[in-house]
């Protein structure tokens, strides 16, 4: 049955093969606008990661609208701040489509937000794009996961780690769907490749969290007996402040302990000293140091758009990028925002990323990415050391969970179905 998901699965990478759809020069239509929703917090605890997306949305929309806009009418960005309240991401959210009739919405950024927003996504047929990686076990219709599946950036991390010769693990995140799941993921993944369960450490902290000192100390005795120890770090938001400061403090050397995260990157990485932190690890899908033109084209609108030379690009950046360049496409050849139309029209539309090769969009909604796994630099980059040699599928069912190994995503017709189990051949999963 293995073999028969997997060649399930194979055929969802069929849009990898698609074209890329060119967007027609318009004039404006006097008095309409194409309303589109930017949901993320711009304050609170996840502020340091969210509010560039919501410039880099602005950027994307500008840059739209330079071309003429889209099916003749200029795009209107609609900014909400959620302010890193779970709940109030819902309520943002129906108001962005009932109230101000967003065709689609580019937002979120931990999957408690995007969990809380998906029923209304759901209830109203509207679209998310969805930049962030996540821990997968999802599929939705009218989601469009534009960051990394685990297998796009946890499952490559911990395998770079093993070939250094990582025996000892310690899986580290912030409290809430998405370090639970991914390192439930990576638990089982390390059991089926030898780890002893007293060689794995699982340690939880709420958002915000701030004195680490006695759990860094108890990661270096971890890291003490013997065996070559790594931290996984699934730490969300402005506790990786602290997190890092409290490494450097006590002296925790990439030589020693490395830590691998991801949800680290440029931004956060521009509010610390990391000098001491040089070494460290990230494993995302995009680095702002990657060398090509189309990633020294974008930069280069960055900066420009924002006024300030110093600010950084980061991976979710790119996702939404993709994500919004997919979507004008899709638009494009539907020729409406429909949200049905544009759901058939977007799977296997292809576009340029920002690293030298084009991501498609799945029939289960994630796309094609590469991996790469990038050393903390003392200037606060990221120089990659290890990639992948091709893109790789976003996996929305994880093959190392027993609830989700039989399990598949396809969005097109007659299929439509988000959890087909290929053991009892029906929609709904187990």
């Amino acid at each position: 049955m293995t073999n028969r998901r997997g060649f399930l699965k194979s055929t969802v990478a069929f849009a990898a093969l698609a074209g890329v759809a060119l967007v027609p020069q318009y004039a404006f239509a006097e008095g309409e606008t194409i309303k589109v929703g930017i949901l993320h917090s711009l304050s609170g605890t996840m502020a340091i990661s969210e509010t560039t997306l919501k410039d880099v949305m602005l950027m994307l929309i500008d840059q739209q609208n330079a071309k003429g806009g889209l099916l003749g009418k200029k795009l209107e960005a609609v900014v909400v701040d959620p302010a890193s309240n779970w709940p109030l991401f819902a309520e943002k959210a129906r108001g962005l489509i009932s109230g101000d009739k967003c065709v689609a919405v580019f937002g979120c950024w931990t999957s408690v937000s995007r969990k809380s927003v998906l029923p209304v996504f759901e209830e109203l047929n509207s679209l998310l794009f969805y930049p962030v990686q996540y821990e997968g076990e999802e599929s939705s219709k009218n989601v469009f996961y534009t960051g990394a599946a685990p297998n796009q950036q946890a499952i490559p991390a911990v395998d770079y780690l093993m070939n250094q010769g990582v025996k000892r693990w310690v899986l580290a995140g912030t409290d809430y769907v998405y370090p639970r799941t991914t390192n439930k993921i990576l638990e089982a993944y390390l059991q089926l490749k030898g780890v002893a369960p007293d060689d794995i450490m699982i340690n939880y902290t709420p958002f915000g969290h701030s004195d680490w000192q006695t759990i860094v100390s108890d990661v270096k005795k971890f890291g003490s007996a013997g065996k070559k120890t790594a931290v996984v770090s699934t730490i969300n938001g402005d506790a990786n402040v602290p997190f890092y400061k409290e490494l450097g403090n006590q002296g925790v050397k990439a030589t020693d302990i490395p830590v691998v995260a991801f949800s680290v990157g440029e931004e956060e990485l521009a509010g610390l000293d990391t000098k001491p932190l040089v070494g460290h690890l990230a494993a995302w899908n995009y680095f702002m140091s990657i060398d090509t033109p189309e990633n020294a084209a974008f930069i280069k609108d960055w900066k420009t758009f924002i006024k300030n030379d110093k600010r950084t690009t980061n991976d979710p950046m790119e996702a939404h990028y993709i994500g919004f360049n997919m979507w004008v496409a899709a638009v494009t050849k539907a020729g409406t925002t429909d949200s049905d139309a544009v759901q058939d029209a977007i799977i296997g539309v292809s576009v340029p990323n920002l690293t030298g090769g084009y991501s498609a969009m799945l029939p289960n909604h994630h796309i094609t990415k590469p991996v790469f796994i990038g050393e903390i630099q003392a200037d606060g980059q990221l120089d990659v050391v290890w990639q992948t040699s091709g893109l790789v599928a976003g996996d929305e069912w994880s093959d190392y969970l027993p609830g989700s190994k039989d399990l598949i995503s396809d969005w097109r017709k007659p299929l439509h179905c988000g959890n087909f189990n290929v053991v009892t051949a029906k929609c709904g999963g187990v």
